[in-house]
């Protein structure tokens, strides 16, 4: 029993007016390229995946202030309210965990820059990996992969001939306590191998009828894929993603001496696990789980002993899913049709109208209609108590009420990979374009008020624009920046308001978007003016360097947009 979800309506955007001179659409524009009167001002914090420099901009596209490293991020960043840097790195290691998103060190820095605090993860068994959350007593979420045999892998159920050699990477969660100035102490575990189910060996473990156990993770997700023998023409395709995805800075390494090794750790690579949130009040963990186009809920109120079972928690269920969304056919509930996701990022809480809210950005690859990213923002279904509402008849209640955003014109935004969006309290919308290296922001009724395209790339050393000299031209941009007076937030930036209902932004031509490598952009974060961390900081802008952005061949280029061009609701 799939239940419906029910969706705003799409509205009709209007572009600002054009400038006197436009640009040759020849000519990639790099910095502020659209600002209205009605942006909503404050601070945006991103770091290059090419770069060892976090920035921290303001509407201008004008740098107020940056944090130098020589390792590029592995690969999310957070500002605390004490203006104190959080920052994910990679590095180049002996690990065998080796793949898209790869980190193994958090550090955190003062404004300054100094170095305050350091952890590592990084060995052949475990690893970090993409994304933290900082928690509010100070401790923080951690993502990492937990390397499992393929002998243990086959004893929990899997098809035997869908794990290769590696085994599985079955992704973990680690809460860590900081021990200055260097270490952490694990003081909460969850672990998605304690929660698996299987109906493919019965003299297995975990086994029993995925549709009876809609809170289990079935292991068998995955094995069509895996055991199907790869073709030639699906090589040559794999190999150019790969060497698409370390021009971007999100995969490690200059290539394989083995053609099939990217293939094995992709394969490994279970869960890709890219985005982990935390909801104080309920005490609710969400992450995104990419390879299965899943959302997840998970209780963080449990004892690690609660989280390795099915028994305990405010919600009552252990360390099992309180909720997922995205892609039914995984539980063996719904078909292909039914499924709402397609390789998302950056799940994130939020509110609507005083509700609990998670908002997701849908890159959209594998949409079966056609390749467009969107944000989805969706209501969950809780009671007063802050509990979800339990299972009907072995089916999750879906969400209450589900947002989608998109251009008008769909296809005119896609980025297969990284990316993310934020619920502004205006609500709006901060969209990244993590492909493109492209920062949007809408209003509330999902028309574009402000662009950025990033003209950031390389790590120190590695050639022209290094990312800290000094001047640089700006990018046009079309007037001030609007002081808005926003109230604080927790490091992930503040909640929003109701997002746009239906879509809108700019009509983009050419391809999927700007020089598609260099400049790339996990995902950033806006923070308003009266944000905790800037009280009392020197914040004097100054210009981005205009760097030599280094181009995947064959990805293209994509101009900015036709400005003054009229942009059709979608039906």
């Amino acid at each position: 029993m799939m239940l419906p979800l029910v969706l705003f309506p799409i509205l009709v955007c209007q572009e600002p007016a054009p400038p006197s001179a436009p640009q040759a659409p020849s000519i990639p524009r790099h910095g502020v390229v659209t600002h209205t009167d009605e942006a909503s001002g404050g601070l945006t914090l991103f770091a290059p995946l090419h770069s060892g420099t976090t920035w921290l901009i303001n509407s201008e596209g004008r740098a107020v202030h940056s944090w130098e490293r020589s390792d590029s991020p592995g690969n999310s960043v957070y500002l605390l309210d004490n203006g104190h840097l959080l920052r994910c790195e990679k590095f180049e290691s002996d690990s065998a965990l080796h793949g898209g998103g790869e980190g193994g060190r958090i550090v955190e820095l003062d404004w300054d820059g100094n170095l305050l605090w350091e952890y590592e993860l990084c060995t052949d068994k475990q690893r970090l990996h993409h994304d933290i959350e900082p928690l509010p007593n100070g401790n923080i979420l951690a993502i990492i992969w937990s390397a499992r045999s393929r002998r243990d892998v086959a004893l929990a159920g899997r098809d035997p001939e869908a794990v290769g050699e590696e085994g599985l990477w079955v992704d973990s969660i680690l809460e860590l306590k900081p021990t200055r100035p260097e270490g952490a102490e694990i003081v909460w575990q969850w672990h998605a191998f304690d929660h698996l189910i299987q109906d493919f060996d019965a003299e297995r473990a975990n086994h029993g009828e995925v549709a009876s156990h809609p809170r289990r993770i079935n292991i068998n997700i995955g094995t069509p894929a895996a055991t199907k023998p790869e073709t030639e023409d699906e090589k040559k395709e794999r190999l150019e993603l790969e060497k698409h995805l370390r021009a971007m800075g999100y995969a490690g390494g200059d290539g394989d001496d083995d053609p099939d090794g990217g293939r094995a750790r992709r394969r490994a690579d279970w869960m890709h696990t890219n985005a982990i949130s935390y909801e104080p009040e309920l005490d609710l963990i969400a992450i995104s789980i990419r390879s299965f186009s899943e959302v997840w809920v998970i209780d963080h109120s449990t004892s690690t002993e609660e989280a390795a079972g099915s028994v305990g928690g405010r919600q009552g269920v252990g360390g099992d899913l309180v909720w997922r969304v995205g892609n039914p056919v995984h539980f063996h509930q719904g078909r292909a049709s039914d499924r709402t996701l397609f390789g998302q990022h950056d799940v994130r809480w939020t509110e609507v109208g005083g509700q609990t809210a998670l908002s997701i950005f849908n890159n959209g690859e594998g949409r079966p209609e056609a390749k467009y990213s969107s944000v989805e923002v969706l209501i969950l279904p809780l009671d007063e108590e802050g509990v979800f509402q339990g299972l009907i008849d072995q089916h999750f209640v879906p969400a209450i009420q589900q947002t989608s955003w998109a251009m008008s014109n769909k296809e005119d935004l896609y980025s297969g990979h990284i990316s993310g969006a934020q619920v502004l309290p205006s609500g709006g919308l901060l969209v990244c374009d993590g492909e493109g290296g492209r920062l949007i922001e809408t209003d509330s009724k999902g028309a574009l008020v402000w662009e950025f395209i990033s003209p950031l790339g390389r790590k120190p050393g590695e050639g022209a624009g290094d990312g800290r000299g000094r001047g640089g031209r700006r990018g046009p941009r079309s007037g001030p920046p609007r002081r808005g007076q926003r109230p604080g937030g927790p490091p992930r930036g503040p909640r929003g308001q109701e997002p746009p209902p239906g879509d809108g932004g700019p009509r983009q031509r050419g391809g999927r978007g700007g020089p598609r490598n260099g400049n790339a952009i996990f995902r950033a974060t806006r923070y308003p003016l009266d944000h905790p961390a800037f009280a009392g900081r020197e914040l004097t802008p100054r210009d981005l360097p205009m760097e030599a952005i280094p181009q995947d061949p064959g990805r293209g280029e994509r101009p900015g947009p036709p400005p003054g061009e009229k942009v059709d609701g979608a039906g």
